[in-house]
């Protein structure tokens, strides 16, 4: 029972910084804004700011995460999407946490 509490306490953690850093690195490493730039047929960061955005909360965020990574064959592991999705909301979304 306590080790169960112990995860589930780790697992609500905020991000630290190291997560959102290594998040950057990999949405460059991944050429995620090359993708959006095509989307978007210009700035590659309007995905995030649009007003019609699909991606309206934090579970959503993990979500397209997760399906851009499955779709794209990004080879990302779940804890490497994990800091994708603290960088791209502390730097985009500001869902709370």
């Amino acid at each position: 029972m306590k080790l169960s509490a112990l995860l589930f306490a780790a697992l609500a953690l905020p991000a630290t910084a190291a997560d959102v850093d290594e998040g950057k690195r990999l949405v460059e490493e991944k050429r995620c804004e090359a993708c959006h730039h095509n989307k978007t047929l210009g700035d590659a960061k309007a995905i995030y700011l649009r007003k019609d955005r699909k991606v309206t909360t934090l579970p959503k965020l993990k979500a397209q995460v997760a399906l851009c990574n499955s779709e794209l064959n990004l080879q990302m592991f779940p804890d490497e999407e994990e800091q994708v999705v603290a960088y791209l909301n502390d730097t985009y979304y500001k869902f709370a946490k």
